[in-house]
């Protein structure tokens, strides 16, 4: 589904959108952007080209060919500790790896990069966190190349966040898009940069610079900034900025060429993009442009099919077109380019796991993110050069990028975390206050037809329901802190009968409902509608809480009253009951437009709707 607003003109973007990158303005088509950014370079004051380019140099003339391609492969590993015996994690490594633990994964297989994930048991605490860092940094450079590992993760904020509290939380992109302030964006960055370095994490994977232009699109959604190119640049350029302070992190601009228009997620399908060349350069290319002009130092790429940009079919990840021709040659990026996980569908669907890495450096990639088979992805590698289907030179040409990033980011000075400045960092009183007022600014208020809000506070029963245990529960505490008795009774993704019948009986005997609803657009969760609308029929007022995409109250046609959080993130959930009882006015502004349900091309709520207080 395209998105329903009239753009302007390709060549005409492109240029604001990247003059806006180098100049953090307040975007032309989006007049709500708030105030310019801080200049600050994307890039420390210290790049001193000379010297990059000497310790590079001397690296590669030390390494052996197995070094070489080691340095091409970013993977994880189970565990807490670099060294982990725990046999949970020593099992699961065997399993994925045919290793223990981290420290015989960098050794074995010479790895130029980690990542860290909640569900690979690394992200427990903030000193556990720097220790395993640390851990697995000591390991990288006691190898005879003596080379630091990129330790990457994917803290995009708001839905996804792999470091959780006490770390900061900020708003996520759609919410930040709502918001319309670059220097909240930046902001957000600079402190969510500054905290991952603080636990060793070098490298995130952010920001999103998707433009969302589909509202049925399962993977992306609230992890884009919105469906307005020019709006999504600048908020792409000032994340850069932010994050890629001296006492940040590298960044990483994703998925290019556009995974905004789908409705095929790419960890289980293979999607197409059917956007025309001038469609693409409308629509598609000026994040990645203002990336690029920001000075971003890396790039992921998306496991899509883009007809109009190679029509053989390869997936862009694999496509030469895309990434040398398109990415290279014709956008002139001279940065890391790293693939997405080489585990999803989206790039297995054609090829056999021992072609994809080899295809994949033919096409102009530099870095091969999490293959599902590490020994076989490795080797794979180690044979195209031995039989001359890749040579030395091409792999030589990935690793100094890889390399020159690694110098710009510090690690070639000092690669480690100090456990004793974590304290004063992650999660400080300071953060925290930002955070809250960054989000205060993006919470949209799309319906208040009966004028129920804002609340007055004071003794009333309360039911809150709708999807999510923990996030019902945190609504149904703040509701009690105003002095309501809150009765929380949390239904799910998918209510059952039985749910939807007792959750309307509550409803009956309540004064309000607070209702949460969870991308309640798609198929498998369309039992949400059949709650909301036996919900209002109790006659009792109902709020209708969106805590993902905006997109669901076009199908919720009986509610009155209509809020978007654009996550479920604690803050963002206090914000909103903050909202409801007027004690911030919403502001944020629908950086979507939002369809009829059924009807993609008839708008329900504009691009830029907000009512406020």
């Amino acid at each position: 589904m395209r998105s329903l607003r009239t753009w302007a003109s390709g060549p005409r973007l492109v240029v604001v959108a990247v003059a806006l990158a180098l100049l953090g303005t307040a975007t032309p088509a989006a007049s709500q952007v708030a105030e310019r950014a801080d200049d600050q370079p994307a890039a420390p004051d210290w790049r001193q080209g000379n010297l990059a380019q000497g310790w590079i140099d001397q690296k590669l003339g030390r390494m052996s060919l197995e070094e070489k391609v080691g340095q091409l492969f970013m993977t994880y590993a189970y565990g807490e500790t670099a060294d982990t015996d725990a046999p949970g994690d020593v099992s699961r490594n065997q399993s994925a790896h045919g290793v223990d633990n981290a420290q015989q994964l960098i050794e074995k297989y010479h790895l130029g990069g980690m990542i860290y994930f909640a569900w690979s048991n690394n992200v427990n605490n903030p000193h556990q966190i720097a220790g395993l860092s640390n851990g697995v940094q000591r390991v990288a450079m006691d190898q005879p190349s003596g080379l630091p590992l990129l330790i990457s993760t994917d803290q995009e904020q708001g839905i996804v966040v792999r470091v959780g509290a006490p770390a900061t939380q900020f708003p996520g992109n759609m919410a930040l898009g709502a918001g319309r302030s670059t220097q909240d964006a930046q902001t957000a960055a600079r402190i969510t940069g500054q905290e991952l370095r603080a636990l060793g994490i070098n490298q995130n994977f952010a920001p999103v610079a998707d433009v969302n232009v589909n509202a049925l699109n399962p993977v992306i959604g609230v992890r884009s900034f919105g469906e307005d190119p020019t709006l999504a640049a600048a908020l792409t350029a000032a994340q850069t900025r932010g994050y890629q302070q001296r006492d940040g992190v590298s960044a990483t601009a994703k998925h290019f060429p556009g995974h905004g228009d789908t409705d095929v997620d790419s960890h289980f399908g293979f999607p197409v993009i059917n956007h025309t060349r001038e469609e693409w350069e409308r629509l598609d290319a000026p994040p990645f442009r203002a990336a690029a002009a920001a000075g971003i130092d890396a790039i992921m790429t998306a496991h899509i099919q883009v007809p109009a940009l190679d029509p053989s079919g390869d997936p862009a990840t694999l496509s030469r077109p895309i990434m040398t021709g398109l990415l290279r040659n014709e956008m002139g990026y001279d940065g890391v380019v790293v693939t997405d996980s080489l585990g999803m569908a989206g790039v297995r669907e054609k090829y056999g796991d021992d072609r994809v890495p080899v295809l994949a450096l033919q096409a102009g990639v530099d870095m091969l993110l999490m293959p599902p088979n590490i020994d076989v992805a490795y080797n794979a590698v180690l044979n195209a050069v031995r039989d001359g289907e890749l040579t030395e030179r091409r792999i030589e040409k990935s690793v100094a990028r890889i390399l020159r990033l690694k110098f710009y980011r510090g690690l070639a000075r000092d690669p480690y975390a100090d456990p004793s400045k974590i304290d004063s960092i992650v999660g400080t009183p300071q953060h925290l206050a930002v955070a809250e007022q960054v989000t205060e600014r993006t919470t949209t208020l799309i319906a208040n037809d009966a004028g129920l809000l804002p609340l007055d506070q004071g003794s009333r029963n309360v039911l809150v329901t709708g999807w999510g245990v923990a996030t019902t529960r945190t609504i149904g505490d703040h509701f009690a802190d105003r002095g309501a008795a809150a009765d929380v009774y949390s239904t799910g993704a998918s209510p059952s009968d039985t749910a939807i019948s007792n959750a309307v009986a509550k409803a009956e005997a309540s004064d309000l409902v607070v209702v949460t609803s969870m991308n309640a657009w798609g198929a498998g969760n369309a039992r949400q509608r059949t709650l909301v609308k036996q919900l209002v029929a109790t006659g009792t007022p109902v709020i209708v809480l969106g805590v993902r995409d905006p997109y669901d109250i076009a199908y919720f046609t009986e509610a009155e009253t209509y809020l978007a959080t654009y996550s479920y993130t604690a803050i963002g959930l206090e914000t909103a009951v903050k909202v409801i009882f007027g004690e911030v006015s919403p502001s944020g502004k629908l950086p979507v437009t939002i369809p009829v349900a059924g009807d993609p091309d008839t708008p329900l709520y504009p691009y830029g709707h907000g009512l406020s207080y």
